[in-house]
């Protein structure tokens, strides 16, 4: 058994690209910049290095997010890799790796200004409960013992 799953955030490195297939899927592509933090080996401070990752959404949502997204905003994708490879006009062999995106959350408004909450494109966005709305779990009564627990 494998897992394919992919979840990340960053900033978007470019304008996305709205295409469409020869029957008519809509196709968004789009690039984004994902930061590793290390430690620089000669100056002892942490600086970030960035992995860029080529993104794509497919069918009605490409649309809507092509409206939507730009240059600079912060998002959370979360989908599966898919390699791809071709040969070029000129003959050379050419591949890639991109994340094909299930869900993306909105991290910024447009622009890349931070906002203070993310919201999601393809369902509603639901706070987390903040520590006092938890409810407080209670231990169980003396009463059960794991004698009468049937497994």
């Amino acid at each position: 058994m494998s897992i394919n799953k992919v979840m990340a955030t960053g900033n978007l490195t470019r304008d996305p690209e709205l295409r469409a297939t020869l029957v008519g899927t809509q196709v968004l592509h789009f690039g984004m910049a994902v930061n590793d933090r290390a430690k620089n080996q000669q100056t002892g401070e942490w600086e970030d290095r960035p992995n860029f990752v080529d993104c794509v959404i497919f069918g009605a949502r490409a649309e809507a997010m092509a409206r939507i997204l730009a240059k600079g905003m912060k998002v959370a994708v979360e989908g599966r890799l898919r390699y791809s490879s071709w040969q070029d006009k000129e003959g050379n062999r050419r591949s890639k790796l991109e994340v094909v995106v299930d869900d993306l959350d909105f991290l910024s408004k447009r622009g890349g200004q931070q906002q203070g909450q993310g919201y999601q494109a393809s369902a509603p966005a639901y706070a987390a409960p903040t520590p006092a709305a938890r409810p407080v779990q209670t231990p169980p009564p003396a009463d059960v013992y794991d004698e009468d627990i049937p497994f």
